[in-house]
């Protein structure tokens, strides 16, 4: 199933949000620290709800590490600055779906970097410079899993 990269994750309560997202999908969660937050968080707990046991989290040391144990699959990065919208990607189960920190997104070194598929965008309104990085997660992943089948849905 997809794999949800989050790098440098800044706020628990979207963290929470991303594991109960996983939960719910089926999806695999990746953080690569640092993260802002301690994992104790009582906001991080509350967001993930009860669904903590449920879901599938790995942190991992640095962006590198992350890569090297995901392995295979597309490396899906999104930005306000992506040349591909997210709608008109034909996911498969095995993508990598990348998202950056609250307050900057991806940094340029993450963007560039040559396991990159594409840099992908979610349109928005003119002047708007973000949306949140749990709904944008969950807008990737419900699209990407319709397109497999809702597989293993109940």
């Amino acid at each position: 199933m997809f794999r949800i990269l989050f790098v440098n994750p800044e706020i628990p309560g979207n963290t929470g949000n991303a594991i109960r997202l996983a939960a719910v999908t089926g999806a695999e969660l990746h953080l690569v620290e640092p993260v802002g937050f301690d994992f104790e968080d009582a906001k991080l707990r509350r967001a993930g709800l009860d669904y903590h046991d449920l879901a599938v989290m790995t942190v991992h040391a640095n962006f590198e590490a992350a890569l090297e144990a995901l392995g295979e699959g597309r490396l899906f990065a999104y930005t306000s600055r992506g040349e591909v919208r997210y709608s008109d990607i034909e996911y498969r189960a095995d993508d990598i779906l990348m998202f950056g920190k609250e307050s900057t997104g991806l940094d340029e070194e993450h963007l560039v970097h040559p396991r990159v598929t594409s840099r992908v965008n979610i349109p928005m309104l003119p002047g708007r410079r973000s949306l949140n990085l749990a709904n944008s997660a969950s807008l990737v992943v419900y699209e990407a899993w319709r397109q497999v089948g809702f597989s293993n849905a109940g």
